[in-house]
């Protein structure tokens, strides 16, 4: 890779045998081999190179699939990365490639809330036990480490709430017990972190946000260490676990504007975060004040920030949140995020989760919001005249 990654994400992966910048879109079911020896070969090459992009069969993916693992691959600066069909397959291809009966797994409280369901609720038909730690408050793991503990789950920051949590504490207690490690950095990419060179043995990213960046497609990324590379491979062999072609083409040529479209959510959110930090009924949960536990946790390990925030909001009832949120002209309303496009979210116990150990205060709400790509200045006049309903 050269030294300048935003030089790399221009230049990676041209086709010079088709002529064209981006690899060409293959599909195929069959793989068409000249002769029975020619099939076998190629089984043999894949044996000793389970990474050389050798495909005896569809399910297992084309080069255009092939050629996105690569790019992911350099810019994680890890061993390999496994494409998923969306961002919670990855979530699920690291847990079920080495949680088995009778484990357990910590689980950081402010996760995904479709994490919580599937580590809390269908893991248990497993007979695997879900425990989960306050990231404000890391002894809570080490505390609750058993002989059957086999995993610590991160999401950092902390989904919905944003918590940022020291990492390498969280990694010192996992080494110290030989337990594996894995994070969700879907929040900044390897664009602005990168777990694997931390420490983290897995990391996961939902392709369908920043990578693709125009909300019309849907992936996930797991990249590894070689330690885990074996059970992950054989994990995505037994599920089909696999993105589609299409849009693995679609990603990749989102990945070429990745850094400048990141740089420009992380202008424009600073400037929206300390337009909003002057409300006294608004408690914004970004990175952004010098003087927060926040700040420096994120300081210590990010090189950046996103486009995604929080804000707790002091109202007198959700009839004046949710005024709020639908008054917004610039801003959708909507699942997911890291388009184009700015979101406004108001989120309830369904997209929290039923949280262990965080609890809002009577009158207190929880709205997301991510700023897109707009003048931050137009969202800001949007914002100030939606915000006459917060009483």
């Amino acid at each position: 890779m050269t030294k300048s990654l935003k030089t790399y994400l221009k230049h990676t992966t041209k086709d010079f045998y088709n002529r064209s910048v981006n690899p060409p879109v293959v599909r195929a079911s069959t793989i068409i081999f000249k002769s029975m020896q020619d099939l076998r070969k190629l089984q043999k090459k894949k044996l000793k190179n389970p990474r050389g992009g050798f495909f005896e069969y569809g399910r297992q993916g084309t080069s255009t699939v092939h050629e996105l693992e690569k790019i992911l691959t350099n810019l994680e600066e890890c061993y390999h990365v496994f494409l998923t069909s969306s961002g919670f397959g990855s979530v699920f291809l690291s847990i079920f490639s080495i949680l088995r009966p009778g484990d357990e797994i910590i689980v950081s409280d402010p996760v995904y809330s479709p994490t919580r369901a599937l580590t809390l609720d269908f893991l248990k038909e497993f007979k695997i036990n879900t425990i989960f730690y306050d990231p404000n408050n890391l002894s809570s793991i080490s505390r609750n480490i058993t002989k059957k503990t086999k995993m610590i789950y991160v999401e950092n920051p902390g989904s919905n709430t944003f918590e940022f949590q020291d990492l390498k504490k969280i990694l010192s207690i996992a080494k110290k017990k030989k337990i594996l490690t894995a994070i969700d950095n879907t929040w900044a990419t390897p664009y602005f972190f990168k777990p694997i060179k931390l420490g983290f043995d897995m990391s996961i990213v939902s392709a369908t946000k920043y990578y693709s960046g125009h909300s019309d497609v849907m992936g996930g990324s797991l990249a590894v260490n070689k330690k885990v590379f074996k059970s992950v491979l054989k994990a995505q062999n037994m599920t089909g676990l696999r993105l589609s072609p299409d849009d693995a083409y679609l990603i990749t040529r989102g990945l070429r504007t990745l850094d400048v479209r990141l740089d420009n959510h992380q202008k424009n959110a600073n400037i929206v975060a300390k337009f909003l930090s002057k409300y006294k009924k608004i408690k914004v949960l970004y990175p952004y004040r010098k003087n927060s536990n926040s700040y420096k946790m994120w300081k210590k390990y990010y090189s950046g920030s996103s486009g995604l925030m929080g804000l707790q909001i002091k109202a007198k009832s959700k009839t004046m949140i949710n005024k709020f949120v639908n008054s917004l002209n610039l801003f959708g309303h909507g699942y997911s995020w890291g388009g184009f496009e700015s979101l406004a979210m108001h989120q309830e116990i369904k997209e929290q989760g039923n949280r262990k150990y965080f609890n809002l205060d009577k009158n207190n709400y929880l709205v997301r919001l991510h700023i897109g790509l707009e003048d931050p200045y137009d969202l800001i006049e949007d914002l100030k005249k939606s915000l006459k309903f917060i009483k």
